[in-house]
């Protein structure tokens, strides 16, 4: 048996040209997450692949393949994406679509796809026949269904995970915004507001440079040949503060460092797609290093809580991105730039209350972020037994109970 007799490669599936319809793009794909949703509309032109609830994205191109961009696509209605995706369809009469997802995370699998790659260097592309042509016997649709359950309990619960990672930090950012921009902190009834650069702000408060409240590129000291954590700009996220895993490389590379630092991407199109972080995995005074394409933010007057979510803001983006020079594709912000950049700096306890009321929330999100890295972890350790028959069924254990 083949993986052709198991799943219809690229199925037809109808979409109206000219109507607005779910996209999906590369980038919405994040390796080890199960499920993708729709990241934006678009209008359907005929390009594209297309794909219905259930179906598994695999990516084709290099390095989006070697990196593991395989999902399943799990919108509310029919959708199309990258046209640099494969699409796997279960044959409903032999294959269930939730073990069809945990099979194509075969490493050899992959790699049978990554060997049959042609093309240009660094746009090199799978051929669909390696993926059509892979040996492979599954199981009943019983069995599919029951091994896919084990693994579906994990990848739930990491799902809701996230969502609560996304509901949290969208209550900071409500929080801040209610706070600094529409002046609505506690006890704002009783305070006297005064004309300034920035219209009216409360009395106790300054108007600031952001370069007089904020650290830029601040040094941060690290002993000669010490191996410290090194952070990539692909281990920041495009809408939350999460840093993912990192690697350790040696201190001389990139700009350093340390916890409560802000992480702010300097480069097109990183920077326009938002990618910024918060430093929460180190301890202490731990020092590490990142990307050349970053900018470090660090809390001189203020808060490092504060100073993330100001780097959130569209209009500080919107300031640095402004402020770009460079050969087109590759522009990078100008440091200058925030110095353009003017804040209302709050009085002493309005900054504490702060700091005390969002500091919880910004721990829970990292807390919360832990708990789906040992579920990953505990999931990615049983998915090929599982799926191989090294490990039975009544050896597991459900997630949701322990």
């Amino acid at each position: 048996m083949k993986l052709s007799d198991y799943v219809a490669f690229n199925p037809r599936v109808s979409l109206e040209k000219g109507v607005r319809a779910n996209f999906v793009s590369m980038d919405a794909i994040r390796p080890g997450l199960r499920y993708v949703y729709p990241d934006q509309e678009r209008i359907v032109n005929g390009s594209g692949s297309r794909f219905v609830p259930g179906d598994i994205l695999f990516a084709r191109i290099t390095p989006c393949l070697e990196n593991g961009k395989i999902a399943q696509y799990s919108g509310d209605s029919n959708g199309f994406g990258s046209t640099e995706f494969f699409v796997l369809h279960a044959i409903e009469s032999s294959t269930d679509p939730a073990y069809l997802y945990y099979f194509s995370q075969k490493s050899d699998l992959r790699a049978a796809a990554a060997k049959s790659m042609t093309g240009a260097s660094g746009r090199q592309r799978a051929n669909i026949d390696a993926l059509k042509e892979y040996p492979c016997v599954f199981p009943s649709l019983r069995e599919q269904r029951s091994i896919a359950a084990v693994l579906t309990a994990y990848d739930e619960l990491i799902d809701n995970t996230l969502k609560r990672i996304r509901i949290l930090e969208k209550i900071a950012h409500s929080i801040f915004r209610d706070w600094f921009v529409l002046y609505r902190f506690p006890g704002h009834e009783t305070q006297r507001f005064t004309k300034s650069p920035l219209g009216r702000v409360p009395t106790k408060w300054s108007v600031k440079k952001a370069t007089e409240a904020i650290f830029v590129n601040p040094k941060t000291v690290v002993r000669k040949r010490k191996s410290i954590p090194f952070v990539s700009m692909s281990c920041l996220s495009d809408d939350s503060m999460i840093i993912r895993d990192g690697e350790t490389r040696s201190a001389a590379s990139g700009p350093k460092f340390q916890k409560g630092d802000t992480l702010f991407a300097r480069i097109t199109p990183c920077l326009e797609n938002g990618k910024t972080g918060f430093v929460q995995f180190l301890v202490g005074d731990e020092p590490a290093c990142g990307s050349t394409e970053f900018i470090v933010l660090r809390s001189k007057t203020l808060c490092p809580e504060y100073v993330y979510l100001l780097a959130r803001t569209d209009e500080f983006r919107g300031n640095a991105i402004k402020s770009m020079t460079g050969a087109t594709g590759r522009q990078r912000v100008r440091e200058s730039c925030f110095d353009n950049f003017l804040i209302a700096h709050p009085d002493t306890d309005t900054l504490k209350n702060f700091h005390d009321c969002v500091s919880p929330i910004f721990h829970q999100i990292y807390l919360l972020f832990l708990r789906n890295q040992n579920l990953q972890r505990t999931r990615d350790l049983i998915l090929p037994c599982l799926i191989s028959g090294q490990l039975g069924l009544s050896q597991m254990e459900n997630p949701t109970k322990s």
